[in-house]
């Protein structure tokens, strides 16, 4: 789950352009990217795109990003997109873990009404877009077993609080934003999810995309939402895990295995403590997940 496509569910030139950029996930958008009188439009479009390729498995996943909740638009939207069985839903605007879990029984009634796989949908969050909802993002865990990702955006949250930018003259995120994607990374791990990092809006500063990535992966985000396919390419690269990394990884843990129950083992000419083998472990237990969901 590295790169998370949006491609505005109205448009098949786009959205077909997506489904061929190498994304992990595409996400057909009903909400942000479509105004508010081509929404049944994007019903029909969104719908013939996903049965056209309900028989073919091997390309990205498609999830689709549904109107919020309290929008009144969200009921119109599963009831046209769950007929198209999509691999996933993406809630805009969640306030907490209950919102998740008002989600599940809907896509549940939707599931069984459409012969689909109960749970087989999967849910990813975009979990701070309100004031309010930055203090429901440790209210995720155990919300529904569909949940696999939270991600965050800044966007709505700046209008939320009135902040008149949410980056500095440097073009780096501001303080209430900086605690936005913070928290989202702690109420995911919390949680047991993934982090998804968002969008980076200048799709041509290719440059200042890979510097996010870094930082993203290195502070234990597993991918990031993308906004165009020409980004697709980076974000994939900084969220893959390098053979060096994993060897390492291994080798941490068979030292820890040579040395039996030794809380500290020494690799290197480096002192390795138990953090250091359950870190170990979560990489190789996240390329393992990656392997999955590219299969």
């Amino acid at each position: 789950m590295r790169s998370w496509l949006f491609a505005p569910g109205d448009d098949p030139k786009k959205l077909a352009k997506a489904y061929g950029s190498g994304a992990d996930i595409v996400i057909v958008d009903l909400e942000d990217s479509v105004a508010a009188t081509a929404k049944v439009a994007a019903h029909r479009c969104a719908l013939a795109f996903l049965q056209e390729r309900t028989q073919n498995r091997s390309g990205p996943r498609l999830f689709v990003r549904i109107n919020a909740l309290q929008s009144g638009l969200a009921e119109a939207d599963l009831d046209v997109v769950m007929t198209g069985a999509p691999d996933g839903i993406v809630l805009p605007k969640s306030v907490g873990g209950a919102d998740i879990t008002a989600l599940d029984a809907k896509i549940a009634v939707r599931e069984a009404l459409h012969d689909l796989t109960d749970g087989s949908t999967a849910i990813a969050a975009i979990a701070t877009e309100s004031a309010a909802a930055m203090f429901g993002l440790g209210t995720y865990a155990g919300a529904s077993p569909r949940l696999a990702a939270l991600t965050w955006g800044g966007e709505d949250l700046a209008t939320d609080i009135g902040a008149t930018s949410s980056k500095d003259e440097g073009g780096r995120w501001t303080g209430p934003f900086q605690l936005a994607r913070n928290l989202c990374l702690f109420g995911s791990a919390a949680a047991g999810l993934a982090a998804i990092d968002t969008v980076y809006t200048d799709f041509r500063d290719e440059t200042g995309l890979a510097a996010e990535c870094r930082a993203a992966a290195r502070d234990g985000f597993a991918g990031k939402l993308a906004i165009h396919p020409a980004q697709v390419p980076i974000i994939n690269a900084a969220f893959t895990l390098s053979p060096e990394a994993l060897a390492h990884a291994t080798r941490v843990i068979d030292a820890f295995a040579a040395a039996g129950d030794a809380g500290v083992v020494g690799l290197d000419g480096q002192m390795l403590d138990r953090p250091h083998l359950k870190a170990a472990q979560n990489l190789l237990a996240r390329a393992a997940s990656a392997k999955t969901d590219s299969a």
